[in-house]
């Protein structure tokens, strides 16, 4: 299961980049990217959705890998709960804003891929 846990580590990781990546974008003031998606939601800019990328998607993210290499029994649980907001955050999106990006599918995969390999973990625990 050390591999499981390698893997889940390198995927969380590499999720959190994209996100905290995806949040200072944003924070920043997405250029280019279109405000019309913003039109029908609660949103005027794309400032509060940002920052949920970043410190919710992205912290949840890192802390998961964290606790996976420090902690792993409680990654495997704090995994499962960043594959859920992840998975939550996409719907979210796509239902604001459509599906615009191939990110968007991808992170979908992750997200469950994620919860998988964080049940696989569980259940391993729960074997010994």
């Amino acid at each position: 299961m050390k591999a499981v846990r390698i893997i889940l580590v390198a995927i969380e990781v590499l999720v959190a980049l994209n996100a905290v990546g995806g949040g200072i974008y944003g924070l920043r003031g997405a250029q280019g990217v279109p405000q019309e998606w913003l039109q029908g939601s609660p949103f005027e800019n794309f400032f509060i959705p940002s920052l949920f990328l970043l410190v919710v998607v992205g912290g949840s993210m890192l802390a998961a890998a964290a606790l996976l290499v420090f902690k792993p029994r409680l990654g495997a649980w704090a995994s499962l709960g960043a594959g859920a907001i992840l998975f939550l955050w996409i719907a979210v999106q796509v239902s604001i804003i459509g599906l615009v990006s191939w990110l968007q599918p991808t992170c979908v995969v992750l997200a469950l891929v994620i919860c998988v390999l964080a049940l696989a973990l569980r259940r391993s625990a729960r074997a010994r």
